[in-house]
């Protein structure tokens, strides 16, 4: 029997990268898991995945950006699952104008949804649940640049981040009391399709020696095994060979 069986878990951003690897994660380990993003094509491929591997899933599509998309979600879990032990609320966004001088309102509208107004959602649809309950976790995927202002992300995925890292601290300040505990995961550079983003493209040693979902996915889990009464408030996880701190050693000489 699995460390997590008899709990349920929802990912979000579950498609691909973080969201997937977490998902097959938790469902290895027992859990329930009702996996959610904007393409159904993928999330099925997920899904099949865990199945195969004789894991429980369910498929539920939907605009993270959109609160009655995100609120169907949860009613399903509400009344047809009957709780949401974990939530790994993983969907995230970026974009190629990253710099002031190249940023259109467009642009940042779609940071600010696809970062920290659908993380907002998931959270707000999560807490009447987990209160019920008496308890529950929340993970949030933040990043390194939700903690450290650095111009390679961009200034506005910068921005959106930092302020998924301040909505998870409010959720432990103003949540600990029901027993939901909230953790800012912040990721360093990790091997995902979000780097498709990037201005330049990086070479195949590069994408290799960065975290990889599965590394994430490890934590997640981690995370997901810890006692009720452990709360770990924020995480960071960089790769070893971290090319910005490399860059300020060579800045230096």
């Amino acid at each position: 029997m699995g460390k997590l069986a008899g709990q349920t878990a929802w990912v979000t951003g579950a498609g691909s990268g973080i969201g997937e690897a977490a998902a097959i994660a938790l469902a290895a380990e027992g859990a329930i898991v009702v996996i959610s993003g904007r393409t159904k094509e993928k999330l099925d491929k997920v899904a099949a995945t865990i199945k195969a591997a004789g894991g429980t899933v369910h498929v539920k599509p939907a605009d993270l950006a959109k609160p009655a998309a995100v609120q169907k979600v949860a009613d399903f879990i509400g009344s047809k699952l009957g709780r949401l032990d974990v939530l790994v609320n993983n969907a995230g966004v970026n974009i190629q104008q990253r710099t002031w001088k190249d940023l259109k309102p467009e642009g940042v509208q779609e940071l600010v949804n696809g970062n920290l107004f659908s993380a907002f959602y998931c959270a707000m649809s999560a807490l009447p649940i987990m209160r019920a309950q008496g308890g529950g976790l929340m993970i949030h995927t933040a990043s390194m640049a939700g903690r450290f202002v650095s111009p390679l992300s961009g200034a506005g995925y910068t921005a959106s981040k930092h302020a998924v890292v301040a909505m998870s601290h409010s959720l432990n300040m103003e949540e600990c009391g029901n027993g939901i505990r909230s953790c800012a995961m912040c990721p360093g550079e990790v091997r995902t399709p979000i780097l498709d983003k990037r201005p330049n493209k990086l070479s195949e040693k590069e994408l290799a020696e960065m975290v990889q979902p599965e590394d994430c996915a490890a934590l997640v889990l981690f995370l997901a095994t810890m006692p009720p009464h452990v709360c770990i408030n924020e995480v960071l996880i960089t790769p070893t060979h971290n090319r910005s701190y490399l860059a300020a050693q060579q800045r230096r000489l």
